[in-house]
């Protein structure tokens, strides 16, 4: 029987989601607390990557198991005492045999924080920006991106994917309280996009760059042309889009 995971985790300690050689990731901690629950080796499919410390309040997983010994409540609490202290799982559920976490996904949300003032509770999880910006700029210039195609200039060099066309749906900075949030939604990401465009739109903030030149960004498909790539602490992905599944 298939299994979706709802999970949250903290990526600081990480090294993204996806399981790799020497390295820490979140995707090998579920596998091995799984194992143990369904008494038998249990791999995990996840939506997407994500990089080395980027954090997560909503991920999805898929795995499969014939054990039927435990509920999917008694899973879910065998689970969560197995799991280091930064991975949490919030609900555990049965679906048809050929869905998938990452292929039947239509779009993922993330939201990057920034902090504009020295605050001890928030400085893990938010990068400090006190730098007077223009949030109005940057939300002209992150219109941008939903007539844009392809994000090469946003993506980490050396990627192995076989395009880099994306489709944005959502795109713009809040401020609340003493903290700017932008938020950013598509049916796909690339290696690093995220917080490159972040990067970029600041220099569109601090009147570094105008709203033409970050369309010439756009249009080059240079990743050395755009704006250096802010922290991975304050970058969350935080809803996955499932309709025909949740």
């Amino acid at each position: 029987m298939r299994y979706f995971v709802q999970l949250s985790y903290d990526g600081t300690n990480y090294h993204g989601w996806q399981i790799q050689q020497n390295a820490r990731s979140v995707q090998e901690e579920l596998e091995k607390a799984l194992s143990v629950v369904t008494r038998g080796k249990t791999e995990v499919v996840g939506a997407g990557r994500t990089d080395t410390g980027v954090h997560a309040t909503f991920y999805i997983a898929h795995f499969d198991t014939s054990f039927e010994g435990l509920t999917t409540d008694s899973m879910l609490f065998k689970l969560n005492c197995l799991l280091p202290f930064d991975v949490a799982v919030q609900k555990i559920y049965p679906v048809r045999a050929d869905a998938h976490a990452r292929f039947d996904a239509t779009y993922r949300e993330y939201k990057y924080f920034l902090s504009r003032c020295k605050d001890p509770f928030t400085q893990a999880y938010a990068e400090r920006e006190s730098r007077k910006l223009n949030v109005g700029l940057m939300n002209e210039a992150a219109k941008l991106l939903f007539d844009t195609i392809d994000f090469t200039s946003f993506s980490k060099l050396g990627s192995e994917v076989k395009t880099n066309n994306c489709k944005v749906t959502k795109a713009f900075w809040e401020e609340k309280g003493d903290q700017l949030v932008f938020t950013i939604q598509a049916d796909r990401f690339l290696r690093n996009m995220v917080r490159a465009i972040v990067g970029t739109l600041l220099e569109v903030g601090l009147e570094k760059m105008t709203i033409e030149a970050f369309q010439a960004v756009i249009d080059k498909k240079d990743r050395s042309s755009a704006g250096a790539s802010v922290a991975a602490k304050g970058l969350f992905l935080v809803d996955i889009g499932y309709p025909d599944l949740m």
